[in-house]
């Protein structure tokens, strides 16, 4: 089952008001399909662990639900500070990273500069577009690595904004090599310089050291991959007190429920389970890589993170092909670069083993 947006009707004109970059820009490119194997939004594939859900379940229970919660969720902050070593004042919680990137667009962004990569994740030019900013992208290198050249000539030749590094990349998976990163985030000079680290746990990377080196840098976490809390919808920054007082003041106030605030106070006093499960998932990856490398047509692509890409002689057949043996995955191949491409997230063994032999019955 797939769910459309009604499309606007040709004789009903928008409303005067709304300004023309929204008119312009399309709805976030997300359709829903209800099929038994869901692998298409880089999820985890574990639930919340049982005996932690009731254990939040039994707090949540227990608290007021008819007080407001803290302005900026600054109890939850001091908890996540001191799990990232991180000083409390540096941390802005929202519901979900992608609130963070609509909000350091409006930081940063607004009058000013987005400057990211190609492909990128869509969210951070869907934003500098609803926004109004002015949009630059470099192209990847060919290996999908960093164009640090060309970012480092981007930074001299507009004028400073908001950069967006992701590490892991998405939506390839690449990882960039330390020497690399750093040198585009010290040629950014002035420039607001967010490095997103939303599957950190998958690569085994950690740029905390180097957002801690600079007053204009942030590192962009969130609980809804390795942690197993997507429907929660939680993200948050770590920054310098300086800049994340400045972030803070465009959060929407009380943006945080207790009940979400409840469940991620339990996940933060147990995270042996993020470990254990991010380790699961790299096996998996890897024995995926292994029985996918010998397809005759599909190519498994290097990644590090809990998706890859399949490159494909022809993604729309390749995609109606595992949809038809009960599998979705997310369709890439409209991306510069990513031709023939189908992003597929790493999935439990068994949802793997259906996707490795859906995989070898295409003809």
């Amino acid at each position: 089952m797939t769910t459309e947006p009604l499309p606007p009707s040709a004789t009903v004109p928008d409303p005067a008001g709304v300004r023309p970059a929204i008119r312009a820009v399309p709805a976030y490119p997300f359709t829903p399909v209800d099929v038994p194997i869901k692998l298409d939004q880089n999820e985890s594939p574990y639930d919340f662990p049982a005996d932690l859900k009731a254990l939040a379940t039994a707090r949540m229970l227990a608290r007021p639900w008819n007080r407001y919660p803290d302005l900026h969720a600054e109890t939850l902050g001091a908890r996540i500070a001191a799990y990232e070593n991180w000083d409390p004042a540096g941390v802005v919680v929202t519901p979900g990273s992608n609130v963070l990137i609509k909000l350091l667009t409006e930081l940063a962004g607004i009058g000013q500069t987005v400057l990211t990569v190609s492909p990128t994740f869509s969210v951070y030019t869907l934003e500098a577009q609803l926004l109004g900013a002015r949009l630059v992208q470099v192209p990847l290198q060919a290996d999908f690595s960093l164009p640090v050249a060309d970012l480092q000539k981007a930074l001299r030749e507009n004028p400073p904004g908001v950069l967006y590094i992701t590490e892991p990349h998405a939506p390839t998976g690449h990882v960039d090599t330390e020497a690399a990163v750093r040198e585009v985030v010290e040629a950014a000079g002035d420039w607001v310089v967010v490095l997103d680290e939303a599957y950190h746990q998958y690569s085994g990377t950690d740029y905390r050291a180097l957002v801690r080196a600079g007053e204009n840098r942030l590192s962009l976490r969130t609980l809804s991959k390795a942690w197993g809390l997507a429907g929660l919808r939680l993200g948050y920054a770590l920054a310098s007190p300086r800049l994340a007082a400045h972030l803070r003041k465009l959060v929407p106030a009380f943006n945080v429920g207790v009940l979400a605030e409840t469940a991620l106070e339990v996940a933060l006093e147990h995270p042996g389970y993020v470990q254990e499960r991010a380790a699961e998932v790299q096996r998996e990856r890897e024995r995926l890589f292994a029985a996918l490398r010998d397809h005759p047509t599909w190519r498994v692509l290097p990644s590090r993170s809990n998706f890859y890409l399949l490159r494909t002689p022809d993604a729309e057949a390749a995609y109606r092909h595992l949809l038809s043996h009960g599998i979705v995955v997310r369709r890439q191949d409209r991306l510069p670069g990513l031709e023939g491409c189908l992003r597929v997230a790493v999935g439990t063994p068994a949802e793997n083993d259906a996707l490795i032999e859906a995989a070898w019955a295409f003809r």
